[in-house]
């Protein structure tokens, strides 16, 4: 089924698409930050995902794709890295809107620590697996650079929503894994892994998507503040100088 990959991305993202546009929800006022967030963010996994392919960590498995190339990607892997940051920062969007997500601070230090301290362990004792060290390694780094160098106060709300994502995250990616297919549409070299897993999905998958989401989130809420703090200022002072309100861009 050459549409396979495809219609995962479709499935992905429509429903999230659709209720954006809902009156108590109103998500696509903030598709202009969506996408201005999603693009560098992309760009680096797009680059990571396309120097794995080609030193073969991961291939794709013609049986289920288009047969549409870039970078030597297939298409429907570049929408992945928008659809899924779509669908999970619409879900973070919507949860944070209508409930209290709050870590206390101290839990939420204590979590990014040893998470991010464990990761960093099992990424160097497996340096000779790309994957596994890849991937631990630079998801500790940007859990302790976005908590205590940039000081973020939202890390835990977004593990809290990421881990209400587990359900559709173990369909998505199973099925792309090879849950109920003869063959996986992503087909892993397992000397580049640690060859656990959940289901059929590599352990590595959850940190490695988590990364991906916590990035885009970083980029999404600064645009997110910088919008409102430019709105406010024009409600505040409406025959604001021309000049001003340029520097504020």
């Amino acid at each position: 089924m050459k549409s396979l990959y495809l219609l995962v991305d479709f499935f992905t993202i429509i429903i999230p698409l659709l209720f954006s546009f809902h009156p108590k929800i109103n998500f696509y006022k903030t598709w202009k930050e969506f996408f201005i967030a999603t693009i560098p963010v992309a760009i680096l996994f797009l680059l990571w995902d396309a120097i794995f392919t080609n030193i073969g960590v991961w291939n794709f498995n013609p049986r289920y794709i288009t047969g549409i190339y870039f970078l030597k990607l297939p298409i429907e892997e570049i929408l992945f890295f928008i659809c899924i940051p779509f669908s999970c920062i619409f879900t973070y969007y919507c949860l944070n809107k209508f409930y209290n997500l709050s870590w206390k601070p101290q839990a939420e230090n204590i979590f990014c620590i040893v998470l991010s301290i464990s990761l960093l362990i099992t990424g160097f004792i497996f340096l000779d697996k790309l994957y596994t060290s890849v991937t631990f390694i630079s998801t500790a780094f940007v859990c302790l650079f976005l908590k205590f160098v940039l000081k973020v106060n939202w890390l835990g709300k977004a593990i809290s929503v990421y881990l209400i994502l587990i359900i559709p995250f173990l369909i998505v990616n199973g099925i792309l894994t090879g849950s109920g297919l003869e063959e996986p549409v992503v087909r892993y070299n397992n000397e580049e892994n640690l060859n656990i897993r959940l289901f059929t999905i590599p352990v590595e998958d959850i940190f490695y998507g988590f990364e991906l989401i916590i990035l885009n989130l970083f980029i999404y809420l600064q645009l997110l503040r910088k919008k409102e703090f430019r709105e406010r200022i024009i409600q505040s002072t409406p025959k604001a100088p021309s000049s001003f309100l340029e520097e504020l861009q």
